[in-house]
Parts: structure tokens; C-alpha cells; sequence
């Protein structure tokens, strides 16, 4: 093991490991001697010397006997070592990606998670089975060099000339075949990509009667992968028989070699043909080295992937809990204890007393890695117990707000702070636990709906996760479902539409019962029908609970408490509706183009039929 490999190896392994490679060497030596045996036993069989090639037998036994005994353990060893190894892996990376900041999984990295689980855990776990291939490959030969030299160092020195010259010739021959094989790859990955491309793009594409259109893409990828698996055929040919053409021009070096000793009776006719034998012998694995190479080539980049994962380093962790947390613990045992509701209620219900639910953002300054700055100098106070909205272009920074105060994500400068408490100082379950996340991009888990909105507080009774359910017009939907609350809802909720995926999630916050709720855009699915259903759990949601909430739509900025404007990573505008309004400044231009918007829309609803809409003004 070399390299990140080594550093993959599960700690309590690395004894059991060194043994079962000490079995590898002594299974490929032993080989090696066996081989090496057979010269003088041949020698004597060739030359009619029955009786003093029996005892040959004797070493060649032992060769064996200690080749089998090795064999054996390594058939023993291997699988244990390999699942070990495996389940190992799964494990540190599992436990590496709840480690990770969230933020990370917003990356591109984070779509490698199901490639590194998949395939690189089992490549590098499979590299056990490649070290028992790799140094017998490696390991024989070299015990075969050993005796062939010490037979007769003519035909050794040959032999090992010509070594080199076939390792040169099959890895070039690797290289040409490689150069087509990775066109070929490239060509099917393409084509298959056109094929889901195609087939999720059905009701689209019939829907516009262009079904044409569309598979021209996917023909097109198929006739380049045709084309593509054509070269690779045409073109691999030249790299397979330039290789096996370095061994054969080897093997006839070798015999021509021991041909010229023989002839000048350097060698006598029965020892010639033993070592060329042996001689055959010795570079025939050679063929398999190049290949294992490139097995070992793969597998070091599965174990850098896996590396470059396990090396994430985790936001850092408070070394001690704030005073706020010893508060919580108290006031949840003093709950535990049979505090009535309206008692929570009065000390700050949902987690603590209410100053506890404030939050406060103190000159934050932030970028993403290697992009420029998001927020530049943002201060905004969200006063507990009340409703703040978002508004503002694409790109101001909205949703970053979010993620920075549920910690996705740590500031570059300044303080993000929940409960008057650097969230930086507060263990990540602790402040997980104090907010409750809606998003416009719903992700259901492949379980049942109340499986699903249980999962945002699993200790929750039956009665709770249906109540939930109810405010938040989930129950509407179970209705109509043909296992009621046991129906799956597929992975991801494919079964479900996007606005009741969004009422699910919304069920999932309100049983989670936490005294802070991040919504970014979680009505924007929502039909008209339920739309009103959902502001009024929202409004319950917000009866006694912080909710920052960024949207678009009229009806919900109106109802929050205030409003905040943002514009180039800072806040221009701050207070409620009527007070922004009457300033005539960002917001009043904002919300005069949004009227605006909305009076075209309406207009164009109800134009007659096949009569064209007024376009707005402006």
C-alpha cells in the first residue's frame, strides 16, 4: 500500500494488513523457487537421470507445500481484510459528512458524495485482492532472475535486457489503447447522458409536438459513440499488438541467445532449453505488471478523492457551552417536569427564554470560496417573536443571510449572534436545534408522509405530527392518498407535486416546534386553492416564534413585522410596510414595479379570448 492508500488503512488493521502481505511475498517467492526447481529436475529428466531427478522432487514439494499453506491463508484473509476495509470507510466517511459545515454540500464537491461511496470506497477496499496480483506479478520474476543468474549469468543478463525493452513496448502499447478508450468513455457518457436527457423530457417534448427535435440530440450522441467505439477498436489494435510483439522479439532474443551458447558449445543441448523455459517464465508476468499498474494508478486516485473528503476541516466547535445552553437544559427539564404550555409560553416557549429567539447580524462581511464578496458590511437586528422579510434583486445576498445564520457557513468578518450568543459559541445541535429550515427546493425523504414530518422531531406523539399536519393543509392531501399516512411519497417526494412537497416541509417545521424559522421562498409552489391555507399556519408560525422569511409575493412581505432591503450585500431599508412606503425610496420603487407586474397580469386574465393583453406601462 502506498500513498493515500496507506492512510485509509482502519487503524486496528494495519497488523492483520502486514501479515497478510508477509503471506503475499512468501506465496510469490515460494512461486518463484518452484520455477527455479524445475531447471535441474528437467536438466536430469532430459539427460536420463531418473534417479537424481527425484530428489528434486524433495525442494519442489516443499515450494509447493509452502506456496499452498500461504494460498490458503491469503483465500482466508483477503475478504475479511476487504470488508473490513470497506465498512471502514463507509464509516469515517459517514461520519465525515455530518462533521461537514452545510455549506459544503451547496459546492460541487458535494455531488461526488454517491461516486466516492459507490465506486472509490470499493476500488480502494479492492486493493487488497490488487497487492496480492501486483507484487506475485512483481515478486516471481525477481526469484526467477535470482536462479536464472545464478544457472547461467549469459542468459540472465539476457533476460533481464530484455525486460525493460518489453515493459517499454507494453506501456506504450497501453497508452496508445488508452488514448481511444477514454474517447470512447467520454462518447458513451455523453450518449447516455442525451438517453435520460431524452426519456425525462417526454411530457415536454409531446407537449410541444417536437419529439423531432429532441431525438436528433440523442441520435446525433449515438452515432458519435458508434463512431467513437469504431476508433477505439481500430486504434487499440496497434497498442495490443505492439506489446505482444515486445514479448514475442524477447522470448526470441532469449532463444536465439541460448541457441548461440549451445552452438559453440558454450551450453550443453539439456540446460539450454530448461533455462529458456525459465526464462520464458520470467518476463510472461511482465505483461500483468503494466496492467496492474494502471489498477494501482486508480486506485491512488480513488484513495485522494476519498482523502481530499475526509480532510474537510468541520466548522470549529465551542469548547464550552454558553450560559444559554445550561438555561435550555434547565428549562426543558423544568418542562420534562409537567410546565404547562402557557408557563413555556411566558419564559419563551420553543427552547428558552425569548430574547433567546432574537438575531442579530453585526457588520458581517462574506464571499464563498474563490468568488467575490456576497455581503459586504450587512447589519440587521430580527427581534424575537416577529416576522422579518427579505427583499431584494437576485444576488443581494437574501438567501445567504439564511444560510449564515443557521451556520452553513462561518463569516469572514464581523458576528452573526442568536439569542445575544456568537453562533460560533454554540454547538452546531444546539443551534440546529433553535431553527427550523424551509426552503424553496424540498427534499423529501423516500418514507411515508408522516414518517416525513416526524422526521423534525422524532420523539413527537401522533397527536403532534397530525396536528402539524393540519395547519399546515397536509392532511388535505392525505385524504386523497390511497394508504392515507402510510403512503410513500417516493425519493426526493417525486410522488408529490412541488407545492405539497413545500406543505410537507412546512408540516416537518411546525412539528419541529423551534423558537427560530429560516423560509426562503417556501410558497413559491403552492396552488391558489391551498395558498391561503399555508399563510395561515405561517401566521401561527409566527404567533410566537422569529421567522425570517424571504419572498416575492405581495401578500407575505405585507404581513411581515418589517422589512429589510437588500442591495449589494447591504441593508439600504429597514421597517414596515407603510413606513418604507411613505420614504418613497428602494422599497417604494420596488413595490410600486411589483403593483405594476401584477395590474398587467390581472388585465391579461381577463382580456377576452383571442383579443391581445394591454402591456404594462413602463
Amino acid at each position: 500500500m502506498t500513498g493515500g492508500l496507506r492512510g485509509l488503512v482502519p487503524a486496528g488493521q494495519h497488523r492483520a494488513l502486514g501479515r497478510y502481505l508477509v503471506a503475499v511475498v512468501v506465496y510469490a517467492v515460494s512461486e518463484g523457487v518452484a520455477f527455479g526447481v524445475l531447471v535441474p529436475l528437467l536438466i536430469d529428466l532430459i539427460d536420463g537421470r531418473t534417479g537424481r531427478a527425484g530428489w528434486w522432487l524433495v525442494p519442489l514439494t516443499a515450494a509447493a507445500a509452502v506456496g499452498w499453506v500461504a494460498h490458503y491463508y491469503l483465500g482466508s484473509r483477503a475478504l475479511r481484510l476487504s470488508t473490513a476495509w470497506r465498512r471502514d470507510l463507509y464509516t469515517r466517511i459517514g461520519e465525515q459528512l455530518v462533521r461537514l459545515p452545510l455549506g459544503w454540500f451547496d459546492g460541487p464537491r458535494a455531488g461526488e458524495v454517491p461516486q466516492l461511496v459507490v465506486g472509490d470506497a470499493a476500488r480502494v477496499a479492492g486493493s487488497v485482492f490488487l497487492a496480492q496480483a501486483l507484487l506475485g506479478a512483481l515478486l516471481t520474476p525477481v526469484t526467477i532472475a535470482v536462479f536464472l543468474l545464478a544457472y547461467d549469468w549469459r542468459l540472465g543478463l539476457a533476460a533481464l535486457v530484455a525486460a525493460p525493452v518489453v515493459v517499454a513496448a507494453l506501456v506504450l502499447g497501453g497508452r496508445l489503447s488508452a488514448r481511444t478508450e477514454a474517447a470512447q468513455h467520454a462518447a458513451t457518457a455523453q450518449a447516455g447522458g442525451r438517453l435520460v436527457e431524452f426519456a425525462c423530457a417526454q411530457p415536454t417534448l409531446r407537449a410541444t409536438g417536437n419529439t423531432a427535435a429532441g431525438r436528433a440530440a440523442l441520435d446525433e450522441a449515438l452515432t458519435a459513440q458508434h463512431r467513437a467505439a469504431r476508433r477505439e477498436v481500430v486504434g487499440s489494435l496497434p497498442g495490443e499488438y505492439l506489446g505482444e510483439l515486445g514479448l514475442q522479439l524477447a522470448f526470441t532474443a532469449l532463444l536465439l541467445s541460448g541457441l548461440a551458447l549451445a552452438t559453440d558449445d558454450a551450453l550443453r543441448p539439456a540446460r539450454m532449453i530448461a533455462l529458456v523455459v525459465l526464462g520464458i517464465s520470467l518476463l510472461r508476468p511482465l505483461d500483468a505488471v503494466v496492467g496492474l499498474t494502471g489498477d494501482l494508478r486508480g486506485c491512488q486516485a480513488s484513495a485522494r478523492r476519498i482523502d481530499d473528503l475526509l480532510t474537510v476541516p468541520p466548522l470549529p466547535e465551542p469548547t464550552a457551552a454558553p450560559a444559554s445552553t445550561a438555561a435550555r437544559a434547565e428549562g426543558a427539564a423544568a418542562r420534562a417536569t409537567g410546565a404547562s404550555l402557557a408557563e413555556d409560553q411566558a419564559t419563551g416557549a420553543h427552547g428558552g427564554p425569548p430574547g433567546e429567539a432574537g438575531i442579530e447580524l453585526v457588520d458581517v462581511r462574506f464571499a464563498y470560496p474563490g468568488g467575490p464578496e456576497v455581503l459586504g458590511g450587512l447589519t440587521l437586528s430580527i427581534p424575537a417573536g416577529r416576522t422579518t422579510a427579505l427583499v431584494g434583486t437576485s444576488g443581494a445576498g437574501k438567501t445567504t443571510v439564511t444560510k449564515l445564520i443557521a451556520r452553513f457557513h462561518d463569516v469572514d468578518a464581523g458576528a452573526v449572534r442568536v439569542g445575544g450568543v456568537d453562533v460560533r459559541d454554540l454547538p452546531s445541535a444546539e443551534l440546529l436545534g433553535r431553527v427550523a429550515l424551509v426552503f424553496q427546493d424540498v427534499y423529501l425523504f423516500d418514507a411515508t408522509v408522516e414518517d416525513n414530518i416526524r422526521f423534525g422531531n422524532p420523539d413527537a406523539t401522533p397527536d403532534q405530527v397530525r396536528d402539524a399536519a393540519r395547519r399546515a393543509r397536509v392532511d388535505t392531501i392525505v385524504d386523497r392518498l390511497p394508504d392515507g399516512w402510510a403512503s410513500p411519497v417516493g425519493e426526493g417526494g417525486r410522488l408529490l407535486s412541488g407545492g405539497e412537497r413545500q406543505r410537507v416541509a412546512i408540516a416537518r417545521a411546525l412539528c419541529k416546534d423551534a423558537p427560530i424559522v429560516l423560509l426562503d421562498e417556501a410558497t413559491a409552489s403552492l396552488d391558489t386553492e391551498n395558498e391561503a391555507a399555508v399563510y395561515a399556519a405561517l401566521a401561527e408560525l409566527a404567533a410566537d416564534r422569529t421567522v425570517l422569511i424571504i419572498a416575492h409575493r405581495l401578500d407575505t412581505i405585507v404581513r411581515a413585522d418589517q422589512i429589510a432591503v437588500l442591495d449589494g450585500g447591504r441593508v439600504l431599508e429597514c421597517g414596515p410596510h407603510a413606513d418604507l412606503l411613505a420614504r418613497d425610496g428602494r422599497y417604494a420603487a420596488f413595490w410600486r414595479e411589483r403593483e405594476r407586474a401584477r395590474g398587467w397580469r390581472l388585465r391579461h386574465d381577463d382580456a377576452p379570448t383571442g383579443q391581445p393583453a394591454p402591456e404594462p406601462a413602463g
